[in-house]
């Protein structure tokens, strides 16, 4: 019995620490498998990562300008720690300076770029095709084209032709600059030089099948998606997996300030700014106490000065167009039939096609507006010197020599060479006349020395008898 009671009495123990046990067990599963799905839960209802995609606009001629808003552009993206960088691309191209500059910071940006040219009809020309390669990921959209990156020397809207040797030293420096980074990125350098070359262009078809590009999307969003978990080579060699499943865009505007700055820097618009600056501080020179040219010419001369820092200036533009104003002002003192008022012209025009030197891109002064500039500013600045000449040959108003060519009358009998008195706007003077003269007759001022007037007989006006 004992034994029995003793196994009897035992096993219900057993049973208590194995049940005890079991119980510690399952509630360990329990509040793990809890645990799992409590944290599959929050993760299932937790909002979904953003992919903040910095957008850029390059529209336009490619300028200083333009360059500082792309600089300022990736500068924002890098402390936004952006997914992606994109710039949207419709440009005929632009400055050399202003292209390697965006060229620069696109290269050494710690956020992939991607440049896209949009939308349909657009095109990224010369120094575009340059920005375009460059990027980490090169788009396009469909009925759109880029190349024709052949450098040309540009003077008043025309191409220059050159020497052979001076134009094989700018396509090389072209060639070697974009096989730069083509070749780094992966990309075909042997028939991008040919848009260098021979002024080739491409589709984006073309451009896709040749390696130029990347990608081909109808839009935005299309592009994004095709690079959501691509994996990219940056310029640095290092891979990077883009993680654009919900991107957000973040548009980087220009500032109202750049978008002014951006209208003074173009060449018309500095070349106009510079002749209302001249023309006007011109004026007031001539006319002092008009203020109003005076103030508006300071002005503008300012903002010229101002595009000059920015924009590849030749000087010898500038010598000319002040060749110009010094031919203009001659041809109001001298009678030159025309031909200082000509050179002027001529010497304006090609002050005009000099004034912006950029030997890799287009840029200058277009002829349209060098012509409808000159001509008024050569007639307004002629005929304000005749103004000015013209004055100094008119009687004085005020003082002693406004009696010069006036009539008197003689108030006692005047002998020649002795001095009498005449009366003249109501005053007694002394006066010695080189004729005789009776009393009242009337006589002419000649000349005056001191207080004493030298006068000669003047004809009686005629009376009418009716």
């Amino acid at each position: 019995m004992k034994r029995t009671n003793g196994f009897l009495m035992s096993w219900p123990v057993r049973l208590g620490r194995v049940g005890m046990f079991g119980i510690v067990l399952g509630a360990a599963c329990l509040a793990a498998m809890f645990g799992v799905r409590s944290k599959a839960a929050v993760e299932e209802h937790a909002p979904p990562q953003v992919a903040e995609v910095v957008e850029l606009k390059l529209d336009g001629e490619v300028e200083p300008i333009l360059a500082t808003y792309m600089e300022e552009g990736l500068a924002n993206a890098a402390q936004r720690h952006a997914a992606l960088v994109l710039i949207t691309m419709d440009t005929p191209g632009g400055l050399s300076d202003s292209m390697k500059n965006i060229i620069q910071h696109i290269l050494g940006s710690p956020v992939p770029v991607a440049v896209y040219v949009e939308p349909t009809g657009a095109r990224g020309a010369s120094a575009g095709f340059y920005i375009l390669l460059s990027a980490d990921v090169a788009a396009m959209a469909p009925g759109t084209h880029a190349g024709a990156a052949s450098p040309v020397i540009m003077i008043g809207g025309f191409a220059q032709q050159i020497d052979e040797t001076f134009r094989k030293k700018i396509n090389n420096d072209a060639m070697a600059f974009l096989r730069s980074f083509t070749e780094r990125r992966g990309r075909n350098p042997a028939l991008a030089e040919t848009a260098i070359t021979e002024a080739k262009a491409f589709t984006e078809k073309e451009a896709l099948e040749n390696k130029m590009i990347d990608v081909v999307a109808s839009s935005r969003e299309d592009l994004l998606r095709q690079l959501n978990g691509r994996s990219i080579t940056r310029f640095d060699g290092s891979k990077v997996t883009l993680a654009l499943e919900h991107p957000a865009f973040v548009p980087f505007e220009l500032s109202a300030r750049q978008k002014f700055l951006a209208r003074i820097v173009e060449p018309d618009a500095f070349f106009v700014l510079l002749l209302i600056g001249v023309l006007g501080l011109y004026t007031e020179f001539t006319h002092p106490g008009v203020v109003a040219p005076g103030v508006f010419g300071g002005i503008c001369a300012v903002l010229a000065l101002y595009a000059m820092h920015l924009l590849p200036v030749n000087f010898a533009g500038l010598f000319l167009i002040l060749l110009a104003l010094g031919f203009f002002i001659l041809e109001a003192k001298f009678t030159s039939h025309g031909v200082l008022a000509l050179g002027g012209i001529i010497s304006m025009l090609l002050g005009a096609m000099f004034l912006i030197r950029s030997p890799l891109t287009n840029g200058g002064v277009s002829l349209g507006i060098a012509l409808a500039a000159t001509l008024p500013f050569a007639a307004l600045t002629v005929f304000l010197m005749r103004l000015v000449l013209r004055s100094r040959k008119w009687k004085a108003a005020t003082g002693m020599e406004e009696l010069i060519g006036e009539q008197g009358i003689a108030v006692s009998a005047l002998r020649a060479g002795v001095e009498g008195m005449i009366r003249i706007h109501g005053e007694l003077w002394g006066a010695v006349s080189s004729q005789e003269a009776p009393e009242g007759a009337p006589v002419r001022v000649l000349r005056i020395e001191g207080l004493k007037l030298y006068v000669e007989p003047a004809q009686a006006p005629a009376t009418s008898h009716s």
